[in-house]
């Protein structure tokens, strides 16, 4: 594999390099800061100026099976359908951690409310409570059957079939020190194609990767891959910083890529759904946040993915009026977009302090957040279901970019 390691070494040449310690001390300098607003969070993940929202994911009423005394590891096989993914960290800043709380690893949820322990994916380590940085992401395909993750004992990415046990490898080791501060993970609905980015973009290469032929290829570093096609031939991929930004990859397994990508720049901020089924546009949400005045979205709009060009806009109904923030997350169809949403007050930054910071603390600082469907011609929003969290952040949901 002598030509990747060239074109590797090519992408390092070109990224700026980034001083990890220095950014860890940074964020532990931090530790009392949470990013509530998304575009806090886009800047969070590319500016590295805030840390990884800790998130603890749980029903609102949660099922005798989601106690966690009741959590065991993950079996071998025969695990049904995924409904989410949550990450645990467990070292409060005051209080005991719940019992059987492990810190920085992941749990899954089946669609029947069984919870499942995942020790196999490397845990994240959290810059406020340790010594280094490190993120860990996992990935659940469409139909919630597969996961894709950093496997601790593999050093690289393994993707698992939850029912029958089989399990697939990456065909090159990745150092765990490559994972980066925020990392992002597509997962094709099949489970076949596998794409890795993180934030800051490192000198260490992103990449794309055939888990069937056994195939790489690198990828741009400092983007969140948000579509990936069913042949694994295109990959749609958003940026937020220094400003929001669209790309498109197409012939990623030619012998040369010269020419097939595009690269919009979009006049205005927003918030990036995943790629719609139709495999050309995107929706997003307007971005109206301001230093002063934090947690405010505009309307529902679509874009076309590769010009940035608007074609629809739509005002959203049917949400609470005291939404302060959106996240578009999976697709439930051609016609409708999942938006997971929280109702905290936000108080403005001063220029001393990171990120807008809820006006309702608690130690830790619980959430309440509320997943609804929206249906993208009418813009109307229905309830799906409410959960608990401790951030906003480190909730997956089944299909590409379940993540944020």
């Amino acid at each position: 594999m002598t030509w990747l390691r060239d074109v590797l070494d090519d992408l390092a040449d070109e990224a700026p390099h980034v001083d990890l310690a220095e950014r860890t001390i940074a964020i532990h300098e931090r530790r009392r800061q949470t990013a509530v607003s998304l575009i806090a969070a886009a800047l969070v993940i590319v500016t590295a100026l805030g840390a990884t929202a800790a998130v603890r994911l749980l029903p609102a009423q949660p099922r005798p099976a989601a106690n966690p005394g009741a959590v065991t590891d993950l079996p071998a096989r025969g695990v049904g359908p995924l409904s989410h993914a949550y990450k645990t960290f467990c070292l409060p800043e005051s209080g005991r951690a719940p019992a059987g709380c492990r810190d920085g690893e992941w749990r899954v949820v089946t669609r029947t409310g069984r919870t499942y322990r995942v020790p196999q994916a490397l845990p994240s380590l959290d810059a406020y409570r340790s010594v280094g940085l490190r993120d860990s992401p996992l990935a659940i395909s469409g139909d919630g059957r597969k996961i894709a993750y950093y496997g601790a004992r593999e050093q690289t990415f393994v993707v698992r079939d939850l029912a029958s046990g089989e399990r697939l490898t990456a065909p090159a080791k990745i150092p765990e020190a490559w994972l980066g501060s925020v990392s992002h993970l597509l997962l094709s609905a099949d489970g076949r194609f596998l794409a890795f980015t993180k934030n800051p973009a490192l000198k260490d290469p992103a990449m794309i990767v055939d888990m069937r032929e056994r195939m790489v290829r690198p990828l741009p570093n400092g983007w969140n891959p948000i579509g990936i096609s069913d042949d694994g031939g295109t990959i749609t991929l958003a940026q937020y910083s220094p400003k929001p930004r669209l790309r498109t990859m197409s012939r990623l397994w030619a012998t040369s890529t010269a020419g097939n990508t595009t690269t919009a720049d979009l006049p205005g901020s927003y918030f990036f759904s995943p790629l719609a089924p139709d495999g050309t546009t995107v929706m997003a949400i307007e971005n109206l946040s301001t230093q002063t005045r934090p947690c405010r979205h505009g309307d529902l709009v679509r874009l076309d993915a590769r010009t940035g060009k608007t074609l629809k806009t739509v005002p959203l109904r049917g949400l609470p009026a005291d939404v302060s923030q959106i996240s578009l997350r999976t697709w439930r169809g051609a016609t409708e977009v999942t938006a997971l949403t929280t109702s905290v007050r936000c108080r403005p930054a001063s220029k001393d302090d990171g990120p807008a910071e809820p006006e309702e603390r608690r130690d830790p600082p619980y959430l309440t957040m509320t997943a609804y469907a929206v249906d993208v011609g009418t813009g109307r929003a229905r309830k799906i279901a409410t959960y608990t969290a401790q951030g906003f952040f480190e909730i997956v949901l089944p299909g590409p970019a379940g993540a944020l």
